[in-house]
């Protein structure tokens, strides 16, 4: 998949990568500007177990994925051309290493115009991916997992999604709550 994203790429402009939960505060990579943006046809959502991060093998927590429908807003990051050969493999590294995203091409508008950036998109195959959950059970996890985090992660699950919010609404980036969203995570 890494060379397929490439070859879409084509390599001849910097590379702008569009993040909407983690990489906002810790893209793990050099850019060389990043702007607020928001996306089309696309929503984030706690919807991907996380075994890792935000919790351990025996009692997972949630982070946010993207998943098809409404609108999101998040960063985006250039990456110079001249760097994306170092930078891609390490990002790709850090986001793809059991397939649980699909990227994406996305168009994102910024107040300097649109961009096109790469995007993870949750695979709705992958096992990672939740499926429907009632409110009790976001309730069960937040309470099980309330302040896990995994190595080296200083974030644990109720710390998450306010870190997004704060991070994304100083630019007037309001985050709506979705209808479907359960009561327990409507700081997002």
């Amino acid at each position: 998949m890494l060379e397929t994203v490439i070859r879409e790429w084509g390599g001849k402009s910097d590379l702008w990568v569009f993040a909407y939960a983690s990489l906002i505060w810790r893209p793990e990579f050099e850019h060389a500007e990043e702007r607020f943006a928001t996306i089309h046809g696309y929503h984030r959502a706690l919807k991907m177990w996380s075994r890792l991060n935000r919790g351990t093998p025996d009692c997972p927590g949630l982070v946010f994925g993207l998943l098809p429908g409404g609108s999101c807003k998040g960063m985006v990051f250039r990456i110079p051309q001249a760097q994306v050969a170092s930078a891609l493999p390490a990002l790709w590294e850090r986001e793809m290493p059991n397939g649980v995203y699909d990227p994406k091409w996305l168009r994102c508008q910024t107040d300097k115009g649109d961009v096109r950036a790469l995007a993870f998109t949750l695979s709705r195959h992958s096992p990672n991916h939740t499926g429907v959950l009632s409110e009790d059970v976001y309730r069960q996890i937040f309470s099980d997992s309330g302040q896990v985090a995994g190595p080296g992660q200083p974030l644990g699950q109720t710390g998450y999604a306010p870190v997004c919010e704060r991070l994304l609404t100083p630019a007037g980036a309001s985050l709506p709550v979705r209808p479907r969203q359960p009561t327990v995570c409507l700081s997002l």
